[in-house]
């Protein structure tokens, strides 16, 4: 009895001394482990995600020493293929085999809608940039979900506002047939009817289509003044290029491209897409830090120019550690706890704060596309600096039923 006596107390003794070191570093598993879940592939794999989204995480980790609380940070990644069932299986096998403390990129609004959902249930914090759906931080918000960087509401504010005040109020959508699109389009519709203009149409077209020709000969016969593209990545370049080839703006439509990235611009040149004006979350050649991070960027992406999806991904990856640093923890409770409290004021986002519904607001900023300028990824001008509490919707409006 005494030998049991005492060999309890010594494993008493023993838990006692562990206990303060678990909580002086709070970081279960010995790692934090960050999850890049995005389209590594297909159509959204150049611009929004792929390996350049990988490479800004891991840029912001190396940035922030490799390692948070005394322990190191490992970043893994996978390709969703677009598919949301492939995304979620990824997901559950992170979260249950693999320990991953947060998932980001979740480009695709489909998938990231499902994975959001699914990380919740297991209180695991997502961060998506590359999706854009409202519903994100609307109808479908969660405790641990985020979206960081833009949304179907934003975009429009700036991109739809424009074109309309210029003479454009009729207009007909190209849009992508899957939550994005829909979002997208709707939250355009929007804009356009209060300001006085109308929607003649659309046509719905399946994601990474590659003959957009039928779709634009009913855009054109519309009679439209505006043709919409609510689509984004490969299906935006094709569409802009056939719209080209058919002389369909030289013939007096204009084209409105809902969510064009600098990558898409510079695929399509700029003799092509010519005084295109698209809304973005942020652009490189902005300021001089901004300038700056993407010199250093193109070192990690083979001279390929940082997009605002992928200035997120390093923009919210520093933010979550800096909230695990803060938080002393990577529980998840406390670490979104952290972000709610903190300013995201860096290079990408300004006075930037992270919403009860998840959202990111900050500035946003209308392009113009220029030709002429010296470096080969200066495609655009800034027109328009959009204030955050413009171009998103309110805390009232949001639709989250977390708000009270």
């Amino acid at each position: 009895m005494k030998r049991l006596l005492s060999t309890g107390l010594g494993v008493a003794t023993l838990a006692l001394a562990a206990a303060p070191a678990l909580a002086q570093d709070g970081v279960s598993d010995d790692v934090v482990k960050i999850g890049v879940l995005g389209d590594m592939s297909g159509v959204y794999s150049t611009g929004f995600s792929g390996e350049g989204a990988v490479a800004a995480v891991k840029m912001a980790v190396e940035d922030f020493g490799g390692t948070v609380l005394g322990k190191k940070i490992e970043v893994i990644s996978a390709d969703h293929q677009n598919k949301a069932d492939v995304a979620s299986a990824t997901a559950r096998q992170w979260i249950d085999e693999d320990q991953v403390d947060m998932i980001t990129d979740l480009t695709n609004s489909a998938v990231a809608l499902a994975v959001q959902q699914l990380a919740s249930e297991k209180k695991v914090i997502t961060m998506a940039t590359g999706a854009a759906t409202s519903d994100l931080t609307g109808k479908a918000c969660t405790k641990y979900g985020i979206h960081y960087g833009y949304d179907t509401h934003a975009l429009p504010v700036g991109t739809a506002t424009a074109v309309v005040k210029n003479g454009g109020d009729s207009w007909y959508f190209i849009t992508a047939d899957y939550a994005f699109g829909h979002a997208l389009e709707n939250n355009t519709s929007e804009v356009v009817k209060a300001l006085g203009g109308e929607v003649l149409g659309d046509s719905m077209v399946p994601l990474a289509t590659t003959d957009f020709s039928s779709y634009l000969l009913q855009a054109q016969s519309s009679g439209a003044k505006v043709i919409g593209l609510a689509n984004a990545g490969q299906d935006t370049v094709n569409s802009i290029k056939q719209a080209h080839e058919f002389g369909i703006t030289e013939a007096g439509q204009q084209l409105a491209g809902m969510l064009v990235l600098i990558s898409d611009v510079k695929s399509l040149g700029t003799d092509v897409a010519k005084g295109l004006n698209f809304t973005t979350a942020w652009y490189w050649d902005g300021d001089d830090e901004s300038r700056a991070w993407k010199e250093k960027y193109m070192k990690y992406s083979n001279d390929a120019a940082p997009t605002f999806p992928h200035a997120a991904d390093y923009s919210l990856t520093m933010a979550y550690l800096n909230a695990i640093k803060a938080a002393g923890t990577d529980d998840s409770d406390a670490v979104r706890a952290e972000l709610g409290k903190m300013k995201i004021d860096d290079f990408f986002a300004k006075g930037g704060t992270i919403r009860e519904d998840g959202l990111l607001v900050h500035d946003m900023y209308l392009l113009q596309v220029q030709e002429g300028a010296d470096d080969p990824w200066n495609v655009a001008k800034v027109v328009r600096t959009i204030p955050g509490d413009e171009a998103y919707a309110s805390l009232a409006d949001s639709g989250c039923p977390l708000v009270q």
